[in-house]
């Protein structure tokens, strides 16, 4: 089976990827690395993986490369923490409506034309910014107010042409909303602008990364956006490109949407405890001070995850501990590099 992925080069298609080659998959890579610049990845000369240098919004060349695919997976995109939100508003509209386009209009000729068998598309949970039923069902975007933020509604638009492309042109489609990814291989993204908290600068990527580089950093007592209460759930890198891999291979994954997370909700002020204590461990007590968040910091985020479980048999299990074990010494190997 063979997969085109764009955005390869990005923090989620980097765990994917992966995934894929681990068992056994094809895959072929498009990025035009303008977010991080040029990453190596442990699978760049995998026998099975192809990279193009080249941009998503090229039809012709996706279509040169999606032609003898079995399966699309939509990935690249403009994407940030929540300050892109404001500092691109219309920028991360635009862009991504043209990087969308641009996927389907390939994947709709190459699914009449070539072999392909399906579209997997990556969402976002942002789609649920306004909505008030938690936890949140698969349909709550559906029957809520639209999303305020630009990313959230273009996100939402995103599946609009999933579902468009399958009702005028019969191309079968998944939908994968991820909540909160965390991992490695995040670093500052490139034509960031400056951003403070308290004395550090923002990483401004996603709020791991921010907590542990403020924390390698010295700062006490620890900056916070908002009053720390926010609830999200965060889920690991490699249970996410799990969920995208059985999205592709289940018949049950055809023509559906997909909530992909872990059940567990955590406050950001968990989450800067548990990070304290990996780092200072009891050397010193944890203190905080609450900065003025963003306009779009939702307040509560939690996912219904009981449609993949019944239909897939899916499960996001690494626990909290366990994915930090992994990435804050990773981010503090990169603040010593000075990449975040």
């Amino acid at each position: 089976m063979k997969v085109l992925v764009t955005g390869s080069n990005g923090f989620i298609a980097g765990y994917l990827v992966a995934e894929l080659l681990q068992n056994g998959y094809e895959v072929v890579g498009i990025d035009n690395f303008s977010k991080y610049g040029k990453v190596a990845k442990s699978y760049d000369t995998h026998p099975k993986y192809k990279l193009v240098e080249g941009d998503a919004k090229d039809v012709e060349l996706l279509k040169k490369l999606v032609a003898d695919c079995d399966h699309f997976v939509i990935c690249a995109a403009m994407i940030g923490g929540i300050s892109y939100f404001h500092k691109y508003a219309y920028d991360l509209i635009a862009e991504n409506d043209r990087i969308t386009a641009a996927a389907f209009d390939a994947a709709i000729w190459a699914h009449k034309n070539g072999k392909l068998k399906k579209a997997t598309l990556l969402s976002s949970s942002m789609v649920y910014e306004s909505t008030k039923v938690f936890p949140t069902p698969e349909g709550a975007q559906l029957t809520s107010p639209p999303p305020l933020s630009t990313y959230g509604f273009q996100k939402l638009s995103c599946e609009y042409y999933a579902r468009g492309a399958f009702e005028q042109y019969q191309l079968p489609y998944t939908i994968v909303r991820p909540f909160n990814c965390v991992g490695i291989g995040e670093g500052r993204a490139q034509g960031e602008h400056e951003i403070y908290s308290g004395n550090v600068k923002l990483a401004m990527s996603h709020v791991v990364p921010d907590l542990v580089q403020k924390m390698v950093k010295g700062q006490d007592p620890l900056h916070i956006l908002g009053d720390g209460k926010q609830v999200r759930h965060y889920t690991y890198g490699g249970d996410l490109a799990r969920g995208i891999r059985v999205c592709l291979e289940h018949p049950k994954a055809l023509n559906e949407d997909f909530n992909i997370s872990t059940p567990v909700p955590t406050t950001v002020l968990e989450l800067a405890e548990a990070i304290w204590k990996k780092i200072h461990g009891a050397k010193k007590p944890f203190r905080f001070v609450s900065d003025k968040p963003f306009e779009y910091d939702v307040q509560l985020r939690t996912p219904d995850v009981s449609k993949s479980k019944k239909l897939l048999g899916f499960e996001a299990t690494t626990p909290l501990e366990k994915i930090l074990d992994e990435v804050v010494p990773w981010i503090q190997e990169q603040v010593e590099r000075g990449t975040i």
